[in-house]
């Protein structure tokens, strides 16, 4: 269910009160971590943590990616997921015959675009780390992908992911708004990431929010935006790219299909839209209906366009795709101000602390 959708909005303010309670309840939680009444457990390795203070759509995945990019060749790392909406519990490890609702369609996308290295996922990352770590003793860094509101585990970097249009400093907790944690708690990390500017911000827009935010003294703040590629074929992984002489239907099951969209509206001729849920599990229903609404449309030069982690849940009607213009948009997150040295540098720097004990 998308709730910003504006049918929703007034549903959202009726629902205030619980957003109080929810306040509350976030604001004592983490009190009793400050004052040790909760206590939080530290590894003997590099641990990174990937996160935000809002539910969905700041680009995590796409953070993960690009750090996995970046250190993959420099040190044995592992990627540890919650591995939200699959049908199983507990720790599992990624493996060749792995599927998206054993492990969850993010992890499954890390999975499939980079098979060398290891995928983990574990609601309890306390519990999840050291099994992690019998199963592949050569790891040497951790990267906690949507762990930063999980106390229970101290990372030594943490990576805070807030969106330009959506900034944490404007909204309010959940179901009002989209803040399961606290604002205060911004001050616990090291690096704060604002995604999907627009390519060309100004350093003046840059230094408004880094005001609004109110950057502390021990954090660097940097600005990022998406960088969309040529799309890929699901199954038959050739490529072609988005005219304007092409109309497009887009599948997409994720929290903010909006800078999509806005690419599809400068880019191609006319697109359509077919949106679901966050996670949505796909069923064979699902796509006879995505089936008839691409016939429907009258265009010679048409698509299906969907995204990355919408495919790891579509690639299962392997033998209904193989004849359908089925393509898959992939996505890499950009650092803006030629600042993506520096980004990457204090991370080396994290990580080596540790290489050089």
């Amino acid at each position: 269910m998308n709730f910003n959708a504006p049918l929703l909005k007034p549903i959202r303010i009726l629902l205030f009160p619980l957003s109080l309670i929810y306040a509350v309840v976030i604001w004592m939680r983490n009190r009793l971590y400050d004052k040790m009444i909760f206590t939080s457990s530290t590894f003997n390795l590099p641990v990174i943590c990937v996160g935000n203070l809002s539910v969905g759509g700041t680009g995590k995945s796409t953070m993960v990616e690009f750090l996995i990019r970046q250190f993959k060749d420099q040190v044995t790392l592992a990627i540890l997921s919650r591995g939200y909406k699959r049908k199983t519990t507990g720790y599992a490890l990624a493996n060749e015959r792995t599927t998206a609702l054993e492990i969850g369609d993010e992890p499954m996308q890390f999975r499939i675009k980079f098979p060398d290295i290891t995928i983990a996922v574990g609601e309890e990352r306390i519990v999840a780390i050291p099994q992690l770590l019998h199963d592949r003793p050569a790891t040497r860094l951790i990267i906690l992908d949507d762990a930063f509101q999980h106390r229970s585990v101290t990372a030594g970097l943490n990576i805070l992911l807030t969106e330009y249009n959506n900034l944490f400093t404007r909204d309010w907790f959940l179901p009002t708004g989209d803040l399961r944690d606290e604002k205060a708690s911004y001050q616990r990390a090291q690096i704060l990431v604002v995604t999907k500017c627009n390519p060309d911000l100004t350093k003046e827009a840059a230094a408004s929010v880094a005001d609004e935010i109110n950057v502390l003294p021990h954090q660097h703040l940097f600005f990022a935006s998406i960088k969309y590629g040529i799309p890929y074929h699901l199954t038959r992984h050739h490529s072609v790219p988005v005219t304007s002489s092409m109309e497009v239907l887009l599948v997409s099951g994720i929290a903010n299909p909006g800078p999509l969209k806005d690419f599809l509206q400068e880019n191609s001729r006319a697109y359509y839209e077919m949106l679901y849920s966050d996670h949505h599990i796909f069923t064979i229903d699902d796509w006879k209906e995505i089936v008839k609404r691409f016939e429907s449309i009258s265009a010679t030069n048409k698509l299906i366009l969907t995204t990355e982690k919408d495919a790891v849940r579509l690639v299962k009607f392997v033998n209904e795709l193989k004849n359908l213009p089925l393509f898959v948009m992939p996505i890499e997150m950009q650092v803006l101000f030629n600042e993506e040295r520096r980004f990457t540098d204090i991370i080396t720097t994290f990580i080596n602390r540790y290489n050089s004990k």
